[in-house]
């Protein structure tokens, strides 16, 4: 079968065509014929070797830990009434996933709902699952502010949809006038451009002069410390990103002078544990048109690197998927 093997850490050129033996399924575990693999921020920072907190994975490897497509066969123990459903899953081992073929635990696999497409099922299985998480976590009432960072992104899209549904009142920060329309689009009150000057007295304005009662830290660096400063006081900041190479830290002296709650990082580990429970509820509110996962760009898996590519120079809105 055909795959995507990062041959040694470095830019997009890295990512090469290849060949592997088929997968077969062990007890429990289910075959999965890809039709879509997903691509997350972190695997573009994971081929350059460098991590924002997993493990480097060691060259030459398969990235890829999502994938939808068609269940091809079943190993021992796993109900056959699996085969030929479509399907959204992890991979078995959290990699291998820009392949033809891959292998999949059974207790992974979500149904996908009729009425939804492979691509959308795919770009919510981990960005659907992790932004329910973070939603639920921070807590949102109708009429609080909410900041919402990469907001043209594929995780910050979903985060702009399920503020708006629950009544904030939302700022979306991207870069570019195009990811700023598409904020707007999808329920942002404001939007503003960080990579402009002054761009968090911008959000202090549109809040009415006292900030973001939550803001949703995906980018880090000083970007996410400027987000912090304009925090609102009695305000929560949660921090699920670096986008910028560096994830946001505050000091507990600093939250306790603003009067902040800080949700660090570490809070992603604590989502394992209901990954798959959200990720079934986001797919069943995208098929009833409740949500609406943003697909940017597809590429064919034989250009993986153009792919990472685009997402690194910023120049994809949504979600970048991988057909197959």
């Amino acid at each position: 079968m055909r795959v995507i093997r990062v041959t040694r850490f470095g830019g997009p050129d890295v990512l090469m065509a290849g060949e592997a033996p088929d997968p077969v399924a062990g007890p429990g575990q289910v075959v999965v014929g890809v039709s879509v693999a997903e691509i997350n921020f972190i695997e573009t920072q994971l081929r350059r070797g460098i991590t924002p907190g997993p493990p480097l994975p060691e060259p030459p490897y398969v990235p890829g830990g999502g994938v939808s497509g068609q269940v091809l066969s079943t190993g021992e123990g796993v109900d056959p009434a699996w085969a030929g459903r479509r399907v959204v899953t992890s991979t078995a081992t959290g990699g291998g996933g820009n392949a033809e073929r891959v292998v999949a635990a059974a207790e992974d696999l979500i149904p996908v709902p009729e009425g939804l497409g492979l691509p959308e099922a795919a770009a919510l299985l981990h960005d659907g699952s992790t932004a329910a998480g973070l939603f639920e976590g921070a807590g949102i009432r109708p009429g609080e502010w909410v900041l919402v960072e990469a907001a043209g992104g594929g995780l910050g899209s979903l985060l702009v949809q399920l503020a708006h549904s629950a009544g904030a009142r939302v700022i979306g920060a991207a870069r570019g006038e195009q990811k700023l329309r598409l904020a707007r689009e999808l329920g942002a009150e404001a939007v503003v451009d960080y990579s402009h000057a002054g761009w968090a007295e911008r959000v202090l304005k549109a809040s009415g002069g006292n900030g973001a009662d939550v803001v949703f830290d995906g980018v880090g660096g000083e970007i996410g410390r400027a987000a912090f400063e304009v925090t609102a006081r009695g305000g929560r900041f949660s921090v699920h990103g670096a986008s910028s190479g560096e994830a946001t830290v505050i000091a507990s002296e600093d939250a306790e002078r603003q009067g902040v709650t800080v949700f660090g990082l570490e809070q992603l580990m604590g989502f394992r544990a209901g990954t798959r429970q959200r990720a079934m509820r986001m797919l069943s509110e995208a098929a009833a048109g409740r949500i609406r996962p943003v697909i940017g760009q597809t590429f064919p898996l034989e250009h993986a690197a153009d792919a990472h590519a685009a997402i690194e120079a910023r120049a994809v809105t949504g979600k970048t998927l991988l057909t197959v």
